[in-house]
């Protein structure tokens, strides 16, 4: 059996009914070597101050929703461990970049408003009818947008992202890795819809590629590929303009 250790991790508060600003607060949690950031912020929960709040669903990296950031990594605490910060401790946040409502709960308006607006969903190019059967793909074809389907909306692509940090009109990595991903399907007919996303100003080219987006993904769905894929598409859409109908159809 795993020995048992104390760990001090320092939470920030924030109670927007009586607090005028965030503070920290500091718990000291028993941990052996198999738990994770979130089973500590469970135990602080259960056993040492019930008030604390934050988000969490699956355990296991699927859901998204435990994402903040572990001295100053955006991070899913579900897959980070107490005992890579031992003895230091470590201090949790809520993610960067957005509007907290509660300790680490933060305010993800924005970013859904901002997915709506991609059309993260198959817009079939053509009506189809039951009788004419599935869609049929090649493994290359599901190869091309596979990797951005991974995708599970954590957020830690924003709070890494400079840019949005900056200017929260920039589209963001997240929603623009998903745009790609149908844009990508060989299923979908719906990139010109798209097109105006691409093409704005607080769209693929708001990014600077920075690249960091990709590195904390936990899913390595890589956002900085899939906009800077989108800017030689947006480029091109650019050019193709000059040559009316015809290169449109190109």
């Amino acid at each position: 059996m795993s020995t048992t250790r104390t760990i001090t991790i320092e939470c920030l508060r924030y109670h927007p009914e009586h607090d005028t600003e965030p503070h920290y607060q500091s718990y000291e949690v028993p941990f052996t070597d198999e738990m994770s950031v979130l089973e500590g912020l469970q135990y602080i929960k259960d056993h040492l101050d019930g008030s604390l709040s934050f988000r969490w669903s699956c355990r296991m990296a699927i859901c998204g929703s435990c994402g903040c950031m572990i001295n100053d990594e955006p991070s899913l605490s579900c897959q980070s461990f107490l005992r890579d910060f031992y003895p230091a401790g470590l201090r949790i946040d809520p993610l960067t970049h957005f509007p907290i409502m509660r300790d680490l709960v933060i305010d993800q308006t924005d970013f859904l408003e901002k997915l709506e607006s991609v059309k993260p969903y198959i817009i079939p190019a053509q009506a189809r009818q039951i009788e004419d059967g599935p869609y049929t793909q090649t493994p290359q074809q599901i190869e091309d947008f596979l990797g951005y389907a991974q995708c599970i909306n954590c957020l830690l692509c924003y709070s890494a992202c400079p840019q949005y940090g900056l200017n929260n009109e920039f589209t963001g990595p997240g929603a623009l890795a998903l745009l790609h991903r149908y844009n990508a399907d060989s299923r979908d007919g719906g990139k010109d819809q798209r097109m105006e996303v691409i093409n704005a100003e607080e769209g693929v080219w708001g990014c600077t590629l920075v690249g960091y987006c990709s590195e904390v993904c936990p899913k390595h769905v890589e956002p900085a590929r899939a906009i800077n894929q989108n800017k030689v598409a947006s480029a091109t859409d650019y050019f193709l303009r000059f040559l009316g109908p015809l290169g449109r159809r190109s």
